[in-house]
């Protein structure tokens, strides 16, 4: 079997792009390029590495994720050894960050500017991702690491913690509560209560209310987090969050109200998290040695 460094770095582009297409857009060259190389990999295994998914590009089959992996590997240890042999021992490659899309915008830019600063040899990608495919694209290594609540991840995930975050409730100015110190659960639920449609958010916020007896009227459920505030401030009914970003305004300019909430609620975990089925790369375990210092150093969400 002959395989290429090039055909292996197509390979790899292809997984984390989802298309030949947009590996062709990320490597600047022609997708027949891409489409050759790939044809010619699954000729030497005799066998399909990507299935085609209607309107979603491709993705990886079952042993076609066993290649890909194998080929970050081989990529990976590459680069080192052209590092050994340059004489410089800086940590370099590329990187492919996912983060769930709510808390993308917090962190993600900080977090690769501090990043950049301490490894500049490094090329890092990140990409907003949704509870479901977080999960699927770091499986099929078309994501290195995953910025993301602890939600619906498989067990076999390495979690590593960087903060806790404590509920609160979002309200719209003017609302009957507004005055109060703190409000519960059992207070919210007298109100429509407004989620996010994703099913990893919206379950769990109605287990919180679920677990003291109470079922809150959830009939508005929004793409986004800053839809679900700016329709919260606009009167349509309460929320409860985690991300609170800075500045308690929508994104229409209306005052929303947050108020601590009075019941003993579990913390919410931002981890960083990767497929231990995976090799992970010296500039992925550099990333997160990286964000443990950088989130040891910010309040985060505070008011």
């Amino acid at each position: 079997m002959s395989l290429s460094l090039t055909q292996l770095r197509y390979l790899v582009a292809v997984a984390r792009h989802g298309s030949a297409t947009g590996a062709a857009r990320a490597l600047n060259i022609s997708q027949p390029s891409i489409s050759v190389a790939i044809d010619a990999v699954e000729k030497e295994f005799g066998q399909k590495l990507f299935v085609r998914q209607r309107g979603s590009g491709v993705s990886p089959t079952s042993f076609g994720r066993v290649v890909v992996a194998k080929a970050k590997q081989v990529l990976a240890e590459t680069d080192e050894l052209v590092s050994l042999g340059s004489g410089n021992s800086a940590i370099g490659g590329e990187l492919v960050l996912g983060c769930f899309e709510d808390l993308a915008p917090y962190f993600a830019p900080g977090l690769i500017r501090a990043f950049s600063e301490r490894h500049p040899d490094v090329a890092v990608i990140v990409r907003d991702e949704t509870f479901e495919t977080l999960g699927r694209r770091l499986a099929d290594a078309a994501i290195d690491l995953g910025l993301s609540y602890d939600l619906g991840l498989p067990a076999h995930f390495a979690r590593i913690l960087l903060h806790e975050l404590r509920p609160h409730a979002l309200l719209p100015a003017g609302h009957a509560l507004a005055d109060s110190a703190e409000v519960s659960l059992a207070d919210l639920a007298a109100y429509p209560l407004i989620t996010t449609d994703q099913p990893q958010s919206w379950q769990h916020m109605l287990d919180l209310f679920r677990g003291r007896g109470l079922s809150p009227v959830a009939d508005r459920a929004t793409s986004s987090f800053e839809l679900q505030r700016s329709m919260v401030a606009n009167g349509f009914g309460v929320a409860v969050s985690y991300t609170r970003p800075h500045g308690d305004r929508s994104y229409d300019g209306l005052p929303l109200i947050c108020k601590p909430l009075s019941d003993p609620l579990p913390m919410q975990r931002i981890i960083l998290t990767y497929d231990t089925y995976q090799r992970v790369s010296n500039a992925a375990l550099a990333f997160v040695e990286m964000a443990k210092d950088w989130f040891s150093t910010r309040d985060i969400f505070t008011s």
